[in-house]
């Protein structure tokens, strides 16, 4: 008498693994679909979904519950950086970008991201097996991040206890191999890390702070990041307790004053 269909063959082969669920999140359409052209061709791998930006990525996770969320990191609207204290809580986050300026890759290692991959610095097979591993919590660096992470701990002094957070837990960084010049990539994110020790300001208040003078108004400031707009406004007054401010105007010329840059605020009051 045969078993019931469902009940598996003790004596034969065990059944292949559930395929490792992807997002790709990438402004560009092109990197999206050459991404997902070279990831579902693998058997073990399945895009589930695509999203242009930090929020539809976001969604995207929320709809698709997938393993693994490939990330860019400047992207219109939400950026990458912006949606990854969002997304680590519920998935493994991989870094997939052009940007390679030292401070980002530090803050978006600092805020969980399992590694950081620079486009052109890894083969198709290499980054399928960093897909791979992001799922179990193994780590991966290209060399230019691992360069610029190293260069920048040893500037601080602190690069032989040099442990980097990630919703596994924690990981030594790799020894760097080597370095690229790569272009400036939003520097204004990257000087808020150093400016905002000069107020006081949390690394969520330096955030809104740089929101606040790009001119972003509290509803959209509230949408990029994914908080009330009650809440805005009660990181906004402790912002500007810190800054001694009692305007966006004051605050932004004070804020903007720390890195010796020319006013570039919009106007607009919160």
């Amino acid at each position: 008498m045969t078993g019931e269909p469902n009940t598996p063959d003790p004596f034969g082969e065990a059944p292949p693994p559930e395929p490792v669920r992807v997002v790709v999140a990438d402004d560009n359409p092109v990197v999206r679909a050459g991404l997902t052209a070279l990831l579902t061709a693998r058997g073990d791998l399945e895009v589930v979904a695509e999203a242009a930006d930090g929020r539809e990525a976001y969604e995207a996770t929320l709809a698709h519950c997938p393993d693994v969320v490939l990330l860019d990191v400047r992207m219109p609207g939400v950026d990458g950086l912006a949606a990854l204290p969002h997304l680590v809580p519920l998935t493994a986050v991989l870094m997939l970008t052009y940007s390679g300026e030292s401070d980002i890759v530090h803050e978006a290692l600092r805020r969980g991201a399992n590694g950081y991959l620079v486009h052109g610095e890894f083969t198709p097979d290499e980054l399928v097996t960093a897909v791979r591993d992001a799922r179990s919590g193994r780590p991966h660096l290209t060399p230019t991040a691992a360069g610029r992470l190293l260069a920048q701990l040893r500037s601080e002094g602190d690069a032989d206890s040099a442990f980097v957070g990630t919703r596994e837990g924690s990981w030594r960084l790799p020894a760097a191999t080597s370095t690229k010049n790569l272009s400036q990539v939003q520097p204004d994110m990257a000087q808020s890390m150093s400016d905002r020790s000069t107020y006081g300001l949390s690394a969520r208040e330096a955030e809104i702070m740089e929101l606040i003078a790009s001119g972003m108004s509290n509803q959209q400031i509230a949408a990029t990041c994914f908080i009330s707009e009650k809440t805005v406004k009660n990181h906004i007054n402790r912002i500007f307790a810190k800054l001694h401010s009692t305007s966006r105007a004051e605050a932004t010329a004070k804020w903007l004053g720390t890195r010796g840059s020319s006013t570039r605020y919009g106007g607009g009051r919160w």
